[in-house]
């Protein structure tokens, strides 16, 4: 077995079924009916875990956000992105308080070009 963790094998596997056969694999099926299937997966995923966790039965929810963490990493496969991207930008706030980073994303929002000119 790799050293890489289950994230990347998995996000690797992921792009790898982009190109594979609809009929053959799951994934590929999800690819080839398009990002709306995808988020339709996640919304479907999400409410289980939802309801699971009302539950309070460990297993379930576990199980549930399993079912959630493959259909996001389904998602960004589909958009040419992986769990990289995704740690990249968990690194980028690691450290910084969520109200902090909340602000400067309304601020961004605000202003969307304000710092980005290279004079």
């Amino acid at each position: 077995m790799s050293s890489t963790d289950i994230f990347t094998r998995l996000s690797a596997t992921l792009a790898a079924r982009k190109g594979a056969d609809p009929t053959t694999s799951y994934t590929a099926k999800l690819f080839a009916k398009g990002p709306d299937a995808i988020l339709k997966k996640i919304g479907e995923e999400s409410a289980e875990l939802i309801m699971a966790s009302k539950d309070g039965k460990a297993e379930e929810i576990v199980f549930e956000a399993a079912d959630v963490v493959f259909h996001v990493l389904t998602l960004l496969a589909f958009h040419g992105l992986s769990v990289a991207d995704v740690r990249k930008e968990l690194e980028r706030r690691e450290g910084v308080s969520g109200i902090e980073e909340k602000q400067s994303r309304a601020a961004k929002l605000l202003n969307p070009g304000k710092g980005n000119h290279h004079d």
